[in-house]
């Protein structure tokens, strides 16, 4: 079975697939060389009673080795060829996931993707580099052995031709049920695999509320259900190598005994017998062989559907903007009646504000009130339904997303930190960022004590998700990291909610007396966290509002700091 779809999303060169089956066809040329010398030799140890064996044995031992390399070189084609069919495909899967941004993953189960990459990917090697060129293989090798072997015997070729044709064509009937199980196969194991990403990741809040046990469950229940799944589909699978088994015993079994008839009716020469007994099993082994690769490639052809609806799918916003430089320093970020809606009905309608640099803007509100919405439309994660989002005079949309993302910068709630040292995760938006640059950004986010005190300092490697910080130091490394990156536009998103109010305000003083050129957009629910903001601004339910006591209670404790 040839799919286009797979040949299309792996671009694979045809060089490739041609130079694999060719390699392939000269082993099997050089087996039926091998398989001819071994039938001279038993016709002479037979009819002339061993005289001359000798030869062809040794010539046969010969090939063996010589074929032995071949495979060899064939093996290595392959290694290299799935090696450049999973690193192009890999590739171009994360870039997708790249392209289709936040708003898509967060909509997708973690577990989907994961499996469409690695697991897809190494099923679709196993298809296109080691099923496609057998299937090469198969269309000339078996068909042009049985056609040589008329000359020998017609009778006894015809049954061994109608024997591989049946092989080859018989099984394809049960081509369509196998992939539509196996879709549904795969379907079920994307949904397991999701299912324990996210029980891994929520263990110890499933222990804390006890329900460990009744997940464990629900899992083993799924598991079982991919298992009932699994096992129709492979009794399904059996039919090929079932029927390609019996092809090949009955195709034999009746090539030998045509021209053993052949023979003893004086219509065929005493070694078609002989023949026939040894180039049948090489005429049915691209067969045998194309069934092994069918059934560790046919997992690829199950994935098609996970891969192809990710390289199909539409990101949120389109990268269709010209303007590739990012904004200037001191630019000016302008929000003109803007309104979004998500599907349930939140957002927010009708907002208008402007932020210059070297400004701090608060923006407050009650949980749902938008504020978040407004941080995710500066990062371009979606558009506007109606309204203009301008920066340094451009409408955002004419930027290239590498651009914006170079001019705008959003410090969330909830942040990542990767497993690697306290340099290199302060370094991820700027790598030639100076030791000096990091330390005053460090100093600024009011975390050198704690990082000077930690074992190796700079140089600490953190774990995944830095999980043996507290939440305050987390947040205050990715502030640190949020002003390494020296964006035109920092937007802290609840980016001080974990951090107590001393803390909090000598962060926020630290980068209110630093003299940046930054345009700083602070959301924030505490009255505290927007202290030192030039200006504060209130949503609620996705609207403009009075800032009223948010502005009153900011007021008094700017003024109670100074």
């Amino acid at each position: 079975m040839i799919h286009r779809r797979l040949l299309r999303l792996a671009g694979l060169v045809p060089a490739q697939l041609a130079l694999i089956a060719a390699i392939t066809t000269l082993a099997s040329g050089l087996a039926l060389a091998q398989a001819l010398l071994l039938a001279e030799a038993l016709r002479r140890v037979v009819v002339a009673d061993g005289a001359g064996a000798v030869l062809p044995i040794a010539a046969g031992l010969g090939l063996a080795g010589l074929r032995a390399a071949t495979l060899w070189a064939r093996e290595i084609a392959t290694a290299r060829s799935g090696g450049v069919i999973r690193t192009r495909l890999r590739d171009a899967l994360i870039g997708r996931l790249a392209d289709l941004g936040p708003a898509w993953a967060e909509r997708t189960p973690a577990g989907e993707s994961a499996v469409a990459v690695v697991d897809g990917v190494e099923g679709l090697d196993a298809y296109l580099s080691r099923y496609l060129p057998q299937l090469l293989v198969v269309a000339v090798v078996p068909v042009a052995i049985a056609v040589g072997l008329l000359q020998v015997s017609g009778p006894a070729a015809t049954a061994l031709l109608v024997a591989v044709v049946g092989a080859v064509v018989l099984p394809r009937f049960w081509d369509a049920r196998l992939l539509r199980l196996g879709s549904a196969r795969w379907r079920e194991y994307e949904r397991l695999a999701g299912a324990y990403v996210e029980a891994a990741q929520a263990l110890p809040t499933l222990r804390i509320f006890g329900a460990d046990a009744r997940t464990a469950d629900a899992l083993a229940q799924r598991s079982h259900s991919l298992y009932r799944t699994t096992m129709r589909q492979l009794r399904v699978s059996l039919v090929e190598p079932g029927v390609s088994a019996l092809a090949l015993h009955l195709g034999t079994g009746l090539a030998v005994l045509a021209a053993a008839v052949g023979v003893a009716t004086g219509d065929a020469a005493p070694i078609a017998a002989f023949v026939f007994l040894m180039c049948a099993r090489e005429c049915f082994r691209p067969i045998a062989e194309l069934a092994g690769h069918w059934h560790a490639g046919y997992q690829g052809l199950n994935a098609v559907e996970g891969i192809e609806r990710l390289m199909s799918a539409r990101p949120a916003v389109a990268d269709t903007g010209t303007r590739a430089e990012p904004a200037r320093g001191r630019t000016r970020l302008r929000l003109r009646e803007v309104s979004f809606r998500y599907a349930n009905g939140l957002g927010v309608d009708g907002v208008s504000f402007e932020l210059s640099g070297g400004e701090t803007l608060g923006l407050t509100g009650p949980s749902g009130a938008g504020k978040s919405t407004i941080a995710k439309l500066l990062e371009r994660r979606f558009d506007p339904a109606s309204g203009v989002i301008e920066l340094d005079g451009s409408p955002m949309p004419d930027f290239t997303l590498d651009a914006l993302r170079a001019s705008i910068l959003v410090v969330g709630q909830e942040t990542y930190l990767f497993h690697g040292t306290v340099s290199e995760n302060l370094r991820l938006a700027r790598p030639e960022a100076t030791d000096e640059a990091l330390r005053h950004a460090v100093h600024l986010a009011d975390a050198a004590a704690f990082v000077d005190a930690l074992p190796q300092g700079y140089d600490t490697v953190l774990d995944e998700r830095a999980g043996r910080l507290s939440g305050g130091e987390r947040q205050r490394l990715a502030i640190a990291r949020g002003l390494v990156a020296a964006r035109p536009v920092l937007v802290l998103d609840e980016a001080t909610s974990a951090l107590d109010a001393a803390t909090e305000a000598r962060v926020l003083d630290r980068i209110a007396a630093a003299g940046l050129e930054t345009a700083c957009l602070v959301i924030a629910h505490r009255a505290s966290a927007l202290a030192r903001a030039d200006r504060i601004l209130r949503l609620d339910a996705g609207r403009m509002a009075d800032p009223g006591p948010a502005l009153d209670a900011a007021r008094t404790l700017d003024g109670a700091s100074r």
